[in-house]
């Protein structure tokens, strides 16, 4: 590897601070720690915090159909684009190359797939939206194959948004649930993993078949 490769791949102080503060905000350890430690400041940097939300008159109750569908879809947008956007500036500093580090001694034997899906994994635990965005990027910017982003996907597909959904969505079951809310997100995280495996195993066998048909037929 020559100087300029290695000078590329290093990964500078700014780029692990950059990496450390997208995990603390899409993971929400800002909020956990906050509530915690009793800095109730530490909140104001969780990404479902910032994101915030819109008040009851713009999407309403009681709508049904395809006006609905529209405006539910619509109020995607600045989640989307606030999330591009911090990955945009964390990207700049070099957490992505700090994620291709991190990520690939859990990421390569947990689901067979690069260390630098590390931000989109992470923003996956929020929001299935900005994990679905940043796992187009990827493909298109030529960082991970067809196949890599396939099970990918099946990891996100499943129990989409585990921390947001569980504690948010199923909030009013939580204080009838005989196990902790912790034990609910480990059990929706196996699940994943499992099912992505599954899939992954499913190419691998699909990918031997075709070339061994077209090994057959070139002979």
């Amino acid at each position: 590897m020559n100087e300029a490769a290695k000078d590329h791949d290093k990964v500078s102080l700014k780029g692990w601070i950059a990496l450390a503060m997208f995990v603390l905000m899409f993971s929400g350890l800002f909020k956990v720690l906050g509530d915690a430690l009793g800095l109730k400041w530490l909140s104001a940097f969780d990404f479902v915090v910032l994101n915030g939300k819109f008040g009851t008159d713009l999407v309403g109750k009681g709508g049904v159909g395809a006006r609905t569908g529209f405006m539910e879809a619509f109020v995607l947008f600045p989640t989307v684009m606030f999330a591009v956007g911090v990955v945009e500036v964390c990207e700049h500093f070099g957490a992505l190359r700090a994620a291709g580090k991190v990520f690939t001694p859990l990421l390569r034997p947990l689901l067979g797939i690069p260390g630098i899906c590390g931000l989109a994994f992470v923003a996956s635990l929020n929001s299935s939206d900005v994990g679905s965005v940043l796992t187009r990027q990827l493909k298109e910017n030529g960082h991970i194959t067809d196949d890599e982003r396939t099970t990918f996907v099946a990891y996100q597909y499943a129990a989409s948004a585990p921390i947001t959904n569980t504690l948010a969505a199923g909030a009013a079951l939580l204080p009838i649930s005989v196990v902790a809310p912790g034990v609910v997100i480990a059990v929706e995280l196996m699940a994943k993993i499992i099912g992505a495996n599954i899939v992954r195993f499913y190419l691998k066998i699909v990918n031997k078949k075709e070339v061994g048909a077209n090994e057959s037929a070139g002979s």
